[in-house]
């Protein structure tokens, strides 16, 4: 069996993945054009992708019958990947959901620190060597422990951190679901307008969809506290960029800690003016255990697809 890794990964993941395959693993670290996807479809019985590549409709169009039979994602989010269209084309999509949790929800608390704390602008201003030494009036930022944290989406992830909030900095817990949740300590489900208006941190992290794409636009950054600070560790198109850059601007949000952007790698030149943002690239699952754990999970998932089993994370 063939497989196509579209990007370069670990060798230890690489090794694990030729005991079972002949592996062909890309060099590049961009994302595949239209033609390599339609080319990869074709070539190999299995192809494990990352963020980025977006297999979108058009990319499925003339694929009736692809010799790949299973697009393994690197990751959690599929949404990159048309689920639809890959039904259609006979090709099952995996995920690697578990094994990304707790990564991501430390990056969501490095950010809700950071964010708060002013860190970013504090290394900056000493990297620069404009730091004067300290005074009892530099950099204030807003203290994390006992304030109210608003977690938008109760998945994994937002449990992971919300768990956190709790344990470590004993935050109050509010969150949006479309049920009630029993996270095992003292969390509140509200609506979103409750929550906005309630939090000092709101964190977004929701799955990317089509429903999902600006949930945080103007109208709901509106109605956030000046003080408060906006978290995203999901995927950048659920919040209106602009909007958010607008509402920085005009003193409408306290600050942001972003992970994520609408058009990465493209960050707007606003933003990283700003004193107030903390910007990070996509370092969510960035290190190297989380990195081989998703690489092993990704592997089963090809494995038991190409064996003609159920793999153990399919999506669609």
């Amino acid at each position: 069996m063939r497989v196509y890794f579209t990007r370069p990964l670990p060798e230890s993941v690489a090794d694990m993945a030729r005991e079972h395959f002949d592996v062909e693993m890309r060099t590049d670290n961009t994302p595949l054009k239209i033609g390599q996807m339609r080319a990869a479809l074709n070539l190999y019985d299995g192809v494990l992708v990352m963020f980025g590549d977006t297999f979108s409709a058009e990319v499925f169009r003339d694929a009736h019958h692809p010799r790949c039979k299973v697009l393994a994602n690197y990751g959690a989010g599929i949404n990159h990947i048309d689920l639809a269209a890959a039904r259609s084309a006979g090709v099952m999509v995996t995920n690697v959901p578990g094994a990304v949790t707790d990564a991501t929800a430390d990056i969501g608390m490095t950010l809700i620190l950071m964010s708060a704390r002013r860190a970013a602008e504090g290394e900056r201003m000493l990297r620069a060597g404009k730091w004067p030494g300290w005074n009892p009036t530099q950099l204030l930022g807003l203290h994390v422990t006992g304030k109210t944290v608003g977690i938008i989406g109760m998945g994994r992830i937002g449990a992971a951190i919300a768990r956190r909030c709790h344990h470590g900095f004993g935050m109050d817990v509010i969150y949006t679901a479309r049920s009630d949740k029993a996270p095992g300590f003292p969390a509140r489900r509200v609506e979103m307008d409750a929550l906005l208006q309630a939090a000092d941190f709101v964190v977004v992290a929701v799955p990317a969809s089509p429903e999902t794409r600006h949930m945080i636009g103007a109208g709901e950054l509106a109605q956030m506290q000046p003080h408060a600070h906006l978290i995203n560790v999901a995927r950048g198109d659920i919040v209106d960029e602009a909007a958010l850059i607008k509402a920085l601007q005009g003193g409408q949000v306290g600050g942001a800690g972003l992970d994520v952007f609408e058009n990465e790698p493209h960050v707007p030149g606003a933003l990283k003016a700003m004193d107030n943002v903390t910007l990070l690239p996509h370092m969510g699952t960035s290190t190297l255990e989380v990195r081989e754990t998703m690489g092993r999970v990704a592997i089963e998932n090809l494995r038991a697809a190409l064996a003609g089993q159920e793999p153990p994370n399919l999506v669609n």
